[in-house]
């Protein structure tokens, strides 16, 4: 049976329901699952617990389902650049469960490797420590950090085959293939499909086994998320 969808919402079909984990890939704007993402807000589930390293920014990707409420608590390592998830976590109307960025990466890495906890060192000390447990090893006091696994895990990737084997482009790889391994269910867009063989073996970084359903992703510029530029210097090459 073939694992790729027409869309994103067939694809989304059946998996869905409200108080469940999803966990979804992305860094900023980059390496973002929007087809899938606006088809979770599209279904009207609530009450999500949403891994993320931050929920993207106002009125583009994940801050569309802040937007609508959908949102009871993030798991996350970034707030700073989306106003509404900051007010909403000010006034109390959201539930933050804050991680350093390399713990929560470990974390969603844990849980696709089936590791249920692990001791790190990163937090000893501060709010994000209190009331886990604590060992010391070779003198160094660590902290036990659970492992996640999503009910639902969205990624975004650059190319998919269609067995569901995954590459990413650049730094739109980011979280992408650990949030793709702690799925029970994982959901990937892909920008483009290709047919079994056309990926070589030694490009795929999320092998298909952790890949249940696969849906192109539809056209659409691409947000970025901060735009700097400086001026051309006189005579530089365009």
């Amino acid at each position: 049976m073939s694992i790729v969808y027409p869309d994103a919402a067939s694809a989304l079909t059946d998996v869905l329901f409200d108080g469940m984990t999803l966990a979804v890939g992305g860094f900023g704007l980059s390496g973002v699952p929007v087809d899938l993402i606006e088809a979770v807000r599209d279904s009207g589930v609530q009450d999500l617990t949403v891994v993320s390293n931050n929920m993207g920014i106002d009125g583009k990707g994940l801050g569309i389902l802040l937007e609508g409420g959908q949102v009871r608590k993030v798991i996350a390592s970034y707030v700073g650049e989306n106003a509404l998830f900051a007010q909403q976590y000010l006034s109390g109307a959201l539930d933050i469960e804050f991680n350093p960025q390399g713990t929560l990466a470990e974390r969603l890495r844990a849980g696709g490797a089936g590791i249920p906890a692990f001791y790190a060192a990163t937090g000893v000390g501060t709010e994000v420590a209190e009331g886990k447990p604590h060992a010391e090893f070779d003198g160094r006091t660590y902290v036990l950090e659970r492992g996640i696994v999503a009910d639902v895990s969205l990624v975004r990737a650059h190319r998919s085959d269609t067995d569901g084997n995954l590459t990413y482009r650049y730094t739109a790889r980011n979280f992408n293939p650990v949030v793709a391994a702690a799925g029970k269910v994982t959901i990937a867009e892909a920008e483009e499909i290709v047919g079994i063989g056309d990926i070589a073996p030694d490009a795929v970084t999320t092998p298909g086994v952790y890949v249940q359903r696969v849906v192109q992703a539809r056209p659409r510029v691409k947000d970025i998320e901060q735009r700097t530029v400086r001026p051309r210097p006189a005579g530089a090459p365009a």
